[in-house]
């Protein structure tokens, strides 16, 4: 079966490793990559879109006919200088926005990467908004959702980022400490988890929790 698939947060950490499982898929014959940004792509499967988030045609456009929706989109509080509003429109908003047009074309599946620890009850800002997404999300009773939360990702990214670099270095110097669920993984062990459960029928709402992704299928 040839299946067409959409990446939403292609150029970030989880998001590039995907691309790289994905060109891998024999049956994947479309990679749509969507971003504010160009993602130069020689790769005849990969075509890249530039749309503006909040316009949910332009979305709904980059999804039709996917087999499979992947959102690995998230900013960090460096980026948006600490504004919070800022943050929630880029982790919940432009998420939910993305989910919303999948539940309208009936797309099969849709993956989220959110965190361990999310919680919509928590008093940590970022846990909470997590949690609030992915509560959200679920509620639209999507035909499957699977929702990946990673602890610490390991990996290296384009940009640099100051704190998440010394704990990249120390944590795992540690991590046998640390309960399976809160161990640093890999960025690209999730990616491989996302791209494998893109090949199953899992209907209904799903949570993949830190511990998986150091499990084989």
């Amino acid at each position: 079966m040839k299946k067409q698939v959409t990446v939403f947060g292609a150029s970030g950490l989880v998001g590039n490793f995907l691309i790289q499982e994905l060109l891998k898929e024999v049956s994947v014959t479309k990679i749509n990559l969507v971003s504010r940004k160009p993602i130069p792509s020689a790769h005849e499967k990969v075509v890249s879109h530039v749309i503006d988030f909040s316009n949910e045609t332009e979305i709904e456009n980059c999804i039709r006919n996917s087999t499979t929706v992947f959102s690995a989109i998230g900013t960090t509080q460096a980026k948006v200088n600490g504004d919070k509003v800022a943050y929630s429109k880029i982790d919940y908003d432009i998420n939910l926005r993305i989910a919303t047009r999948c539940l309208k074309l009936k797309t099969p599946q849709f993956q989220l990467v959110s965190s361990g620890g999310a919680d919509a009850t928590s008093s940590n800002f970022y846990l909470r908004l997590k949690g609030e997404i992915e509560r959200d999300v679920f509620d639209l009773k999507l035909p499957s959702a699977i929702i990946l939360r990673p602890s610490l990702l390991i990996g290296k990214r384009k940009e640099f980022r100051f704190g998440e670099r010394i704990a990249q270095l120390l944590m795992p110097l540690f991590s046998f400490l640390f309960p399976v669920n809160y161990k640093p993984v890999k960025a690209r062990w999730v990616a491989e988890k996302m791209n494998a459960y893109a090949k199953l029928s899992l209907p209904g709402n799903h949570i993949i929790s830190n511990k998986e992704f150091f499990e084989k299928m």
